[in-house]
């Protein structure tokens, strides 16, 4: 009897802080190219399909529900279906709220829960461990993979095996129990027993045997996010989960909800390579270095450096190093990072400055990803912003209106179909069109290539939720995103 399909569910709400400036809240590292040509959301869902794989559902949130819609397109991935966190509550309610709304079709669904900012160098190596898995989560029980230990890391859970399991094992094997995440010295003995793996944080089981381990183990995260999937409504193609209900969800993630509670627990062990990229140094290491270990960016020079990365995201910034070793530096066209090392783990630390002195940059980028393309900001003052913004082929944005600004457009590339109140116009190449105050106004592509135009805004007032939208092929409501 051939193996059911497996179900692949993208966890993609996080907003990880470890690798600023390149990630932020506004666009979190699973988005970015930090590893190869393509994102590491778009990296987990090419990994994750194929022969015996059924399309992905993917659960985010409200910001990025566009973000992760263009990014499957252009890897050919029609998703499954798309479900929208009204807010983050940690990998629990996330997974379970999946696993309610596969069951509706498909009660004994198998189904492998999986973060997508995670690097998996051989996508062969990992499919096959997945299968390999599979009999034993279709037998009932839940199944992590479990990761070959390199080095005694103090920042990953661990999972002990149960006594008489081989952790070098081709198949499941029984797991004596989750581990919290040691300090070096517990780290140490942990490596050297050989009888401990690294937690992916990756799972494997079907919809009926989770939702009844939520059942018995996890009552009060079950009964909210039943609600909000019952609640739940259909937005364009997406799947908003009801907010009231998500209101009551406990923020917690599924290790402590269910797993660490749970008897039917196995391991997969996993040995080809993996990596959470929780940091710069692991950037470092997962990117290459060369033979005087260093790691440099197209826009990077290193002179006389060892074990040194240098990253430039723009090449607007020549990011050039000299004498440096062990050094971690890393420029945006708006933040620098520099940092030992060592200290990797404390960028997160930045973040929190920066947030405590109100500097945009640690939240924000000065690019702005929309579902009609992108913009991004080259100058500000106090009465006027100068944007640069890439229509998609096809895309236009909202009929919408300004209280506080007028604004200039001239097209740099491609041709914009103009509206202004009353008047329809094609703006060339060239030319320039100027939007008043209070104007209700539209700009879209109707070309099959990007469009380019440079917008020079004025007025009292620049913020993005200075606009009401009359009618929006997004359906995103008021708002600076809506």
């Amino acid at each position: 009897m051939p193996q059911p399909l497996i179900h692949p569910v993208l966890l993609c709400g996080g907003s990880g802080t470890r690798l600023w400036p390149l990630s932020r809240k506004a666009f979190p590292k699973q988005f970015a190219r930090i590893t190869g040509d393509e994102s590491l959301f778009q990296q987990a869902a090419s990994r994750l399909s194929g022969n015996g794989f059924a399309p992905p559902m993917v659960i985010t949130g409200n910001d990025f529900r566009f973000i992760v819609t263009e990014q499957l397109a252009a890897s050919e991935i029609a998703p499954q279906a798309i479900l929208i966190e009204p807010e983050g509550r940690n990998t629990a309610p996330a997974a379970l709220a999946a696993t309610l709304v596969l069951a509706q079709t498909d009660p004994d669904a198998l189904m492998l829960v999986a973060p997508s900012d995670h690097v998996i160098p051989d996508a062969a190596a990992f499919r096959a461990a997945v299968s390999a898995a599979a009999p034993q989560a279709l037998a009932g029980d839940l199944v992590t993979m479990g990761i070959t230990p390199t080095h005694p890391e103090t920042g990953y859970g661990y999972l002990e095996l149960a006594p008489g399991a081989r952790a070098d094992a081709g198949d499941p094997q029984p797991l004596a129990r989750f581990v919290e995440k040691p300090d070096a010295a517990r780290a140490e003995e942990m490596i050297a027993s050989g009888n401990y793996l690294w937690n992916a944080g990756i799972f494997l089981f079907t919809a009926r045997v989770l939702i009844d381990a939520f059942r018995a183990l996890a009552p009060d995260v079950l009964t909210p996010v039943e609600a909000a999937v019952s609640d739940a409504q259909t937005d364009l193609s997406f799947l908003r989960l009801a907010p009231v209900a998500w209101d009551g969800v406990p923020d917690i993630s599924i290790d402590y909800a269910i797993m660490e509670k749970a008897r039917n627990l196995a391991v997969m062990p996993y040995a080809a390579g993996w990596s959470d990229l929780g940091g710069w140094d692991a950037v470092w290491q997962q990117s290459g270095p060369d033979d005087a270990g260093n790691v440099t960016s197209d826009h990077a020079t290193a002179i006389d450096c060892r074990d040194t990365l240098l990253r430039s995201e723009t090449d607007r910034i020549e990011l050039v190093g000299i004498g440096l070793e062990d050094i971690l530096a890393v420029a945006t066209t708006d933040a620098v990072l520099i940092a030992h090392k060592s200290q990797a783990q404390r960028v997160k630390e930045a973040v929190s400055a920066l947030k405590a002195k109100n500097a945009a940059q640690a939240t924000q980028f000065p690019t702005d990803h929309r579902p009609w393309g992108m913009f991004e900001s080259l100058i500000t003052g106090s009465r006027f912003q100068v944007k640069r913004i890439v229509v998609n082929p096809g895309a236009a944005l909202s009929l919408q209106s300004h209280h506080h600004r007028s604004e200039h457009w001239i097209v740099v590339e491609g041709t914009a179909k103009v509206t202004v109140d009353d008047t329809v116009t094609l703006v060339s190449e060239n030319q320039s069109v100027y939007i008043p105050l209070g104007a209700v106004h539209r700009m879209e592509n109707p070309g099959k290539v990007p469009m380019v135009l440079i917008e020079v805004q004025t007025g009292a007032y620049l913020g993005e939720d200075d606009i009401i939208r009359y009618d929006d092929v997004y359906a995103r409501g008021q708002g600076a995103k809506g």
